[in-house]
């Protein structure tokens, strides 16, 4: 999930719905020394088992949809990587796009996107929706490979504004 997206260079990097936490050591280890890192969670049980795994990193408990404030509010005028875990394929087409759009805002020219989704939420109508909307807001769109062993089966989108 985090070993495409070039986190050596960053100096700003969000995590979108983070859950418990379970990608952001992988992050936190391969950031530079002085980077900025925000996660987003708006699931407050989440939220407080994240902050017991992850004490000391900031966590916002707030939609992403509010991205824009919440980087202001930090001083971040943009970030250089967003490592997501939302489920993109539950939310309805309105919602898709103020996510979209919201993190236009805040992600810099050439920055990266990296979000992964189950192979079955290919088959449903809101995980193709998804998968069509991403090419018209990156300019570089590409998909791993199935992680079989995972369970349910998975794979990454990997994007590039």
């Amino acid at each position: 999930m985090v070993s495409w997206i070039n986190l050596a260079d960053a100096r700003a990097v969000l995590e979108y719905g983070p859950g418990t936490g379970v990608f952001t050591g992988y992050i936190i280890e391969r950031m530079p020394a002085g980077s900025k890192f925000v996660a987003i969670e708006l699931n407050r049980r989440l939220a407080a088992i994240f902050r017991q795994r992850h004490p000391g990193l900031t966590l916002v408990e707030d939609s992403v949809a509010n991205v824009a404030a919440i980087c202001r509010d930090r001083g971040l005028e943009s970030v250089d990587g967003i490592v997501c875990g939302l489920p993109w394929a539950s939310f309805p087409e309105d919602r898709q796009i103020q996510f979209l759009d919201a993190m236009m805002s805040v992600l810099r020219p050439g920055g990266q996107f990296v979000t992964f989704a189950y192979l079955q939420g290919l088959w449903l109508p809101r995980g193709q929706r998804f998968a069509r909307l991403l090419p018209r807001y990156f300019r570089q769109t590409s998909r791993s490979r199935t992680v079989w062993r995972n369970l349910p089966p998975a794979f990454v989108y990997q994007c590039r504004r």
